[in-house]
């Protein structure tokens, strides 16, 4: 019998991260959350994750619970003894929790940019063309990732079975990406996938590219939110310029 491979990477985010990242991506609003769509997104990573074999933590799947008990909530009619001005819409709390972890992020984001203000800056003072005006990036998230790698997933061939030691190695996958991205200021996300025919091969990539990120090999950014990701070696600097695509 075949050895299962199986991987398990901490979460680099938690699950407040993931809501906030499905209502930025649905342009939903924070104050009217759409709870059977969400729970719907949010349960879809989850199945994800653990497809991936991702260390899920606990507390991913206690959010889900609790989305679940608040659309059941909202799906009983309004007790009709008690002002409509005095019933408790049953997504107050976790609104609250939402904005609170938001602002707190907002925060962390505003040093962080501060940080690759400054950086830019001495960039810019040593670059010898002063005519370089450099392109903004941004760090991306988990699910960030998982979204671009959900794409890719839906272009590979329907597959039936396990990853084994025998057809897949991690380790080795992991040595390819770090010579693909030497001598190279950045790689799109896209083309570490270019050679992956089947589902497998994708999802080792994949994880690959996690672990890497994990031991702080390799960072990834983004042009703009949503938009195209880069790969870069952590060892250097950000790139001020990225290549032609």
């Amino acid at each position: 019998m075949e050895e299962i491979y199986s991987i398990k990477i901490p979460v680099f985010e938690g699950p407040l991260d993931l809501l906030l990242h499905l209502i930025r991506e649905n342009k939903i609003d924070i104050y009217d959350i759409p709870i059977a769509t969400i729970t719907g997104q949010y349960l879809e990573y989850i199945q994800i994750m653990k497809e991936l074999n991702l260390d899920i933590a606990g507390e991913f799947l206690l959010m889900a619970a609790t989305l679940i008990h608040i659309k059941s909530r909202m799906l009983l009619p309004p007790d009709e003894e008690v002002p409509a001005e005095e019933l408790e819409d049953p997504r107050h709390e976790l609104v609250q929790r939402l904005l609170e972890y938001q602002a707190f992020k907002e925060a962390a984001l505003g040093l962080r940019e501060r940080e690759n203000e400054w950086i830019r800056v001495f960039q810019r003072e040593n670059s010898s063309d002063e005519d370089d005006e450099g392109i903004y990036l941004s760090d991306v998230n988990l699910f960030d990732l998982l979204d671009s790698f959900k794409k890719i997933l839906e272009t590979a061939p329907p597959e039936v079975g396990t990853i084994t030691k025998e057809t897949l190695t991690v380790k080795d996958k992991m040595l390819l990406i770090m010579d693909t991205l030497e001598g190279q200021e950045a790689v799109r996300f896209e083309d570490f996938f270019k050679d992956g025919i089947t589902k497998s091969q994708l999802i080792v990539t994949f994880i690959a590219l996690l672990e890497l990120a994990r031991l702080g090999l390799i960072r990834a950014y983004q042009e703009r939110e949503f938009g195209n990701i880069w790969v870069i070696k952590q060892s250097v600097e950000i790139p001020v310029n990225l290549p032609e695509e």
